[in-house]
């Protein structure tokens, strides 16, 4: 498994809104403060100027923001100015309702370091800019505003609406900023559908080579990435399932060897025997006799 699949499994994407507004307001300043959460920000109208980790960030109408968990920020409106713009965590904290937007002057997070979000510019291969570069601004937008309406909204679905588009904003963010070289080389594919797959088709004959076809690799690419992933060649993986299922069918029904033999994909009786006694060191007749008497 990679390192950024890693990352993402023990951190959750789960996005929460937690204010959001469409922020019309004559000139404005809003002095230092550390984030516990993410600050989304687009600049409909006018001109800012938003000083985050000590450097300067002219914005103008078009322009979008994203502010970190834990970077130092000064936000400034040089002039009257539409901001819409969302306080969220990307990434699930059961304590995320105790959270908040701080306030100015709260640049001291230590009591609550239990509330602050990762920051994506920690996951390998990532390296998101304050000014954000969307490959397609108006669909970006448009998704940022749809989620802003939700989230104000009387619909009951609108908190989930907010989410959903929340996570696309993230993907899209993600996929935007992340390092060529990390999407092409360092990331290896994702296998994760590879068990339910086996375990749909269980009773058929698989090759490497279908399996390969399935995830868009050469079947020698796809046995290198399936023993890092999985620690063994596929043909292995696979006949263990299939015992796994036969030890089942053994101790839990009355089916018959030949039954339990077609179940499990083997292609007849004497096949599934050999295979089960090689990798159980006992016989399906001894294994069913055995899993009796323990019940």
């Amino acid at each position: 498994m990679s390192s950024l699949e890693e990352w993402l499994r023990t951190h959750p994407v789960v996005p929460y809104v937690r204010q959001s507004d469409y922020a019309v307001r004559n000139p404005w300043k809003y002095g230092y403060r550390k984030l516990l959460d993410y600050l989304l920000v687009y600049v409909q109208e006018g001109e800012c100027r938003f000083h985050v980790d000590g450097t300067d960030y002219p914005l103008t109408s078009g322009d979008f923001c994203l502010i970190q968990p834990g970077s130092l920020n000064r936000l400034e409106g040089m002039t009257e100015t539409i901001t819409p713009y969302a306080h969220m965590d990307l990434f699930y904290n059961p304590d995320r309702e105790e959270s908040f937007p701080t306030l100015v002057g709260q640049t001291d997070l230590t009591p609550y370091a239990y509330l602050l979000q990762p920051r994506l510019n920690d996951l390998p291969g990532v390296d998101i800019p304050v000014k954000l570069k969307p490959r397609k601004p108006i669909d970006f937008r448009d998704k940022m505003l749809q989620m802003i309406a939700s989230w104000l909204g009387q619909d009951p679905l609108g908190p989930l609406k907010a989410q959903h588009y929340a996570t696309e904003l993230a993907l899209m963010i993600l996929e935007d900023h992340m390092e060529q070289r990390a999407l092409e080389t360092n990331v290896l594919p994702s296998l994760n559908w590879i068990t339910s797959f086996f375990s749909f088709h269980i009773t058929e004959p698989l090759t490497v080579e279908m399996m390969a076809e399935r995830a868009h690799l050469s079947p020698s690419r796809f046995n290198d990435v399936f023993k890092s992933r999985f620690g063994m060649p596929p043909h292995k993986y696979l006949r263990q399932l299939r015992i796994h299922h036969a030890r089942e069918l053994l101790a839990t029904t009355t089916y018959d060897q030949a039954q339990v033999a077609a179940y499990c994909g083997f292609a007849d009786v004497h096949h599934f025997s050999k295979a089960f006694k090689r990798q159980t060191g006992l016989s399906p007749g001894e294994y069913r006799k055995k899993a009796a008497m323990e019940s």
